[in-house]
């Protein structure tokens, strides 16, 4: 497809154009282009404008504007950060991040049940998952395809070049639960709506959202601990990559451990969301009306990123 092979053309020409900038132009870059999307992309602001003025329904216009001017900012500061990295040597990364908690990892690798890692789609995860691998273990990373294969295979690179892989759609559990079998990590995002028959709906913002059921029955199943992680910067193309405690397991007995589960780690993503509310990708549509109830209009095809296939369910039942 012409239109794949443009876009792929275009992103290679930024990576030769960004491996010879310095940190304060590939984000005064990454910072345009965010809002570059802002004033032209009005379907997925309009997205952004009403999921922040629910989440946050005490602050003024003027902040919840303020917000989400900063989300597409930061989205766009992501994508060049993410290209400026994919130029670097592991030495010039590690020279660039720190990292916090990472003795919390190393109890959790020791129980040698392996380490289920959750965030979402917040600061610059991307590049967390890059470095982890240099600092501790690599991780098994779940994540969609790309429907431009060319980019999918730019991004595989990317995201595999530290000793990483990638965990796609076909076989999510059974693959998941083979790294963990191993003593080993699996990444995973747990923010984007799903429309599957497993979802779970947890409470975050106070508010039902459709929510992936996969970490906590990976760690009923095999007795994973579950450590979020959080990538923050700290300005001059330097990041904090911050470990946090693990979540505690619910105790036995429990009714619906799985849902208990689920909601634990949300509350951790939700604890740094309302901290750095512009790190966060609100443009998405995380809270669906219920059955029964007119639907919002679909987000538009094209956006800031790569579109991923849809999301679907998994071969297994991940509840079962």
């Amino acid at each position: 497809m012409l239109r794949h092979r443009l876009e792929y053309i275009g992103v290679r020409a930024l990576i030769g154009a960004v491996r010879f900038l310095p940190s304060a132009v590939v984000d005064a870059c990454g910072s345009a282009l965010g809002l570059t999307f802002y004033t032209l992309d009005r379907s997925h602001r309009r997205v952004a404008e009403r999921n922040v003025a629910a989440a946050f329904p005490t602050r003024t216009p003027a902040e919840h504007t303020s917000i989400v001017r900063g989300a597409f900012t930061h989205f766009g500061r992501l994508l060049f950060e993410l290209l400026k990295f994919s130029t670097l040597t592991t030495d010039q990364m590690l020279a660039r991040v720190e990292f916090e908690g990472e003795e919390r990892v190393r109890s959790a690798y020791a129980q040698g049940k392996g380490v289920l890692f959750v965030t979402g789609h917040f600061g610059y995860w991307e590049l967390q998952a890059l470095v982890h691998g240099l600092r501790l273990q690599p991780m098994a990373v779940m994540a969609r395809a790309l429907d431009n294969p060319d980019l999918h295979r730019l991004l595989e690179q990317m995201r595999t070049r530290t000793g990483n892989s990638v965990i796609y759609r076909q076989g999510t559990i059974r693959r998941a639960m083979r790294v963990l079998q191993d003593g080993q990590g699996v990444g995973i995002l747990i923010d984007q709506h799903i429309s599957s028959k497993d979802a779970i709906h947890v409470d975050f913002f106070n508010r039902p959202a459709a929510t992936t059921p996969i970490v906590a029955a990976l760690a009923v199943r095999t007795g994973a601990r579950i450590v979020p992680l959080f990538a923050l910067p700290l300005g001059r193309g330097r990041y904090k990559m911050i470990y946090e405690h693990a979540i505690e397991p619910p105790p036995e007995g429990t009714e619906d451990p799985i849902h208990e589960l689920t909601q634990r780690c949300t509350d951790v993503l939700e604890m740094y969301v309302r901290k750095h509310p512009d790190l966060w990708l609100w443009m998405h549509r995380r809270w669906r009306e219920p059955a029964g109830q007119q639907a919002a209009a679909p987000e538009p095809e094209r956006s800031m990123f790569p579109a991923g296939k849809a999301e679907g369910a998994d071969e297994e039942d991940a509840r079962t």
